[in-house]
């Protein structure tokens, strides 16, 4: 019996072995080509690049140190890219990077059109698509996609916040961005406003990137309105309000209604021309201690205060890796699975959850534009009106147009 006892003891190292080698080769074949690369889609350097941009690109580094660096062993990458605002460019660089490079997903994604591009080709090639900075409420609506999340905000939410509260102020005209995202939140806010008992007397379309929104402001000013809504975004928005202040347009009684802005808008409009906006925000710096806290050390590294969109960035992708940690792979639909199941809870959100169709929902805030001399310090533009609840931020799953939930009902 002596002399068996080092067979056996050999049988059971040889096992031993075995086994610790399946487990890393199974570990291997979880996370696909031994790395875990994020790629985060945005306007590095237009009209977009202060509420997306670089900044984005730096909360996706903040995730991923902050996670550790690793997931289920491997590591995880981020790389950045610019879409110019094109669809067809976007389109060009998503597919390199998911055919060339193993992009596993990609984040961010602000200008619409180009967001539901990208939808597309994730649903086509099993990438996870998670918009941060794209708004249009169909992107888990009529566009839904079994690997598509949408973080942030939708233009569904902006609407709930901002339209319906200046609905009984008198009659809206919309100055609206030509594509995805202006018709979106055009749509949404004439919606929530005529919901809400007020009336639409018209509207008008301006190409992305203007510049002069003199004879824009000119129509709303003689079309009987009370309420400008600025459908659009980014410079677009700046330019907009400062013009609507030169020209005289508020002096005339009519007011503004900023349908989407940033944080970095108040900032380079500057608080006495922007003084009194409402703004609906999924973020704000200073809401709390745990978001003054993340957001100063996001300023140590940008040297700007973060917008909506790059606080979500950093919070989808942390919720991304938890998910592939729970899910013991990167394969796109299980790992969806996953972000589906698990709360989001957050500096960004408390007791946030990712429905059915793809909408991550959580509370929703109104802030208004201070005045200047309510401002404290450099960035402090903003005090909170109301908070609206999650479920009143997003469109109800009874109203939507997405297949996957109608394939659950």
């Amino acid at each position: 019996m002596r002399h068996k006892h080092p067979i056996a003891l050999a049988a059971i190292i040889g096992t031993l072995s075995m086994g610790a080698a399946l487990s890393t080769a199974r570990a291997a074949e979880a996370i696909s080509d031994g790395v875990v690369k994020i790629g985060v889609l945005n306007d590095q350097a237009g009209i977009y690049a202060d509420m997306a941009g670089p900044g984005s690109t730096i909360a996706a580094q903040m995730a991923v140190e902050d996670f550790g660096g690793t997931v289920l062993g491997k590591p995880i990458e981020i790389v950045a890219g610019d879409h110019q605002n094109k669809p067809d460019v976007g389109s060009a660089v998503a597919n390199r990077w998911i055919d060339v490079e193993k992009v596993d997903t990609i984040v961010d994604l602000p200008t619409s059109s180009v967001m539901l591009a990208i939808q597309e080709i994730g649903r086509q090639k099993n990438r996870l698509i998670i918009a941060s900075t794209g708004g249009s409420s169909d992107f888990t609506g009529k566009f839904c996609s079994p690997v598509g999340i949408h973080w942030t905000y939708d233009t569904y939410g902006l609407a709930v916040g901002t339209g319906q509260p200046l609905a009984s102020r008198g009659p809206w005209f919309f100055l609206t961005a030509d594509y995805a995202f202006g018709h979106a939140l055009e749509r949404d806010t004439a919606d929530a406003v005529t919901k809400a008992g007020g009336k639409v007397v018209g509207g008008v379309r301006h190409p992305q990137g203007n510049h002069d929104f003199s004879s824009f402001l000119l129509q709303a000013q003689g079309s009987g309105a009370k309420i400008i809504g600025i459908a659009n975004s980014g410079a677009d928005t700046v330019n907009a309000i400062k013009q609507a202040h030169e020209f005289g347009i508020t002096d005339s009684g009519l007011q503004l209604a900023g349908l989407y802005m940033h944080i970095t808008d108040v900032h380079a409009i500057g608080l006495e021309q922007a003084q009194g906006l409402l703004m609906t925000q999924a973020f704000y710096w200073d809401l709390n201690d745990e978001t003054r806290a993340w957001s100063k050390r996001f300023y140590e590294r940008h040297k700007a205060m973060p917008t909506m969109g790059q606080a979500g960035v950093y919070s989808s992708i942390i919720h991304y890796l938890k998910a592939i940690e729970a899910a013991g792979t990167d394969e796109a639909k299980a790992v969806a699975k996953k972000m589906k199941d698990l709360p989001v809870n957050d500096f960004f959100a408390k007791n946030g959850k990712v429905r059915e169709d793809g909408r991550m929902v959580h509370d929703l805030y109104v802030l208004e534009v201070k005045k200047p001399e309510e401002s404290r310090e450099p960035w402090d533009y903003l005090k909170l009106v109301r908070t609206i609840p999650g479920e009143e931020a997003v469109r109800p799953l009874s109203e939507s147009e997405c297949p996957l939930v109608k394939a659950s009902q």
